[in-house]
């Protein structure tokens, strides 16, 4: 999608990452299919900035992303995430999205029709009996597509024994137990993350068909924890943080004016809502964490999420079109860019724990202009 040559033009915003590199630094990347190339254009401008996280924590498209960067050298990452995104993107009509909110609608939907008729090579494709198995006399089955493609694709982007020495990252994989509704980590520093992790983080129900791992029927974790903070604070830091957590759905948004538009926004206050009341605890275990010990261990979580522009459709997890993916990874860099802009503008303060949010309005804005705007 997004070769070297075609990358976003670099934000007229150059701030320096020097201040993240107090401590350590977590990467939280949440799960959601198809915008995850928001995720991708986010690190790309951590990457340019110097900022190699110690650890990264990722759900769904958020763990294969994490797979990616933790199964390659720093220098070949960002290569890697352009190919696995190049190859992902449904290429139909050979030419540039529609400029009209209106007829970009119908250009996103037509993909979005195109991609659940075809699958993506690469990621997953149709299983049988898959949706057949609702009609009488067929054998049942629990998933509409099958992305053993996926397994392929990690296999080939990822080096998974260099993911396993843990050398260079750490890699937390979060899933969910589907019969306990359990919250399930794999960590590289602790046990050996294999593909079908990543699978198991990646299937999410029912579109994909649970995996097994250990004894335990594990799926994607988005209903309950789409951006899994809780890993990188349990236990607690023992050392100042720099905690950057990259969400791909977002509580704040316009009043809806569809049928459509109603159903995106609660598909994203329920991808979304775990992450606030993640950040509402961290606050109030902070603030008595300060009280009993005031010289703690210092964290700042820097929070952007993407603000689907309105364009974007219900179905936007499976919108593969050339140009949502590339207005998605260009939004990433510049959410990114005010992330760390924040983050080197914070005071010291005596507080132990300090959130730092992209403003949802200018995020939005900057979505509305699409890849173009610099």
């Amino acid at each position: 999608m997004l070769p070297s040559s075609s990358a976003p033009r670099p934000d007229r915003d150059g701030s320096p990452a020097d201040e993240s590199r107090a401590g350590q630094v977590a990467l939280v990347l949440g799960g959601g299919n198809a915008l995850g190339a928001y995720l991708a254009g986010a690190y790309e401008r951590l990457h340019e900035q110097g900022v190699r996280p110690d650890r990264i924590v990722g759900a769904s498209i958020g763990a294969v992303t994490g797979a990616i960067l933790a199964g390659n050298p720093p220098e070949r990452r960002l290569e890697r995430l352009r190919e696995f995104w190049a190859e992902a993107a449904l290429h139909t009509f050979g030419a540039p999205a529609p400029a009209g909110p209106r007829s970009r609608r119908v250009y996103n939907g037509s993909h979005v029709a195109l991609t659940a008729a075809l699958g993506r090579p690469g990621l997953f494709g149709h299983r049988y009996p898959g949706l057949l198995s609702v009609l009488p006399g067929m054998p049942g089955d629990v998933a509409l597509y099958d992305h053993a493609p996926l397994r392929r694709t990690l296999e080939r982007l990822v080096d998974f024994d260099r993911l396993n020495r843990a050398e260079e990252v750490g890699l937390t994989v979060a899933c969910t137990d589907l019969e306990t509704g359990d919250d399930v980590y794999f960590d590289n520093t602790r046990e050996e993350i294999r593909p079908e992790h990543v699978l198991a983080s990646a299937a999410i129900a029912p579109l994909f068909p649970p995996v097994e791992v250990g004894g335990r029927l594990l799926c994607d974790p988005g209903y309950a924890n789409n951006l899994p903070l809780d890993p990188v604070f349990d236990p607690s830091p023992e050392e100042n943080l720099v905690c950057v957590a990259v969400d791909l759905f977002s509580l704040r948004s316009p009043r809806p004016r569809s049928l459509d538009a109603a159903l995106e926004r609660a598909q994203d206050i329920v991808f979304a809502s775990a992450a606030r009341r993640n950040v509402r605890a961290l606050r109030r275990e902070y603030a008595l964490r300060g009280e009993l010990r005031p010289d703690g261990p210092r964290v700042r979580l820097v929070h952007l999420a993407y603000q689907a522009a309105s364009h974007e459709l219900a179905a936007k997890m499976l919108d593969y079109s050339p140009s949502s993916l590339r207005d998605r990874w260009a939004a990433g860099r510049r959410d990114m860019a005010g992330g760390l802009a924040l983050l080197g503008g914070a005071g010291a303060g005596d507080q132990l724990f300090e959130y730092l949010a992209v403003d949802p309005r200018e995020a939005g804005a900057a979505a509305e202009a699409g890849a173009d705007l610099v």
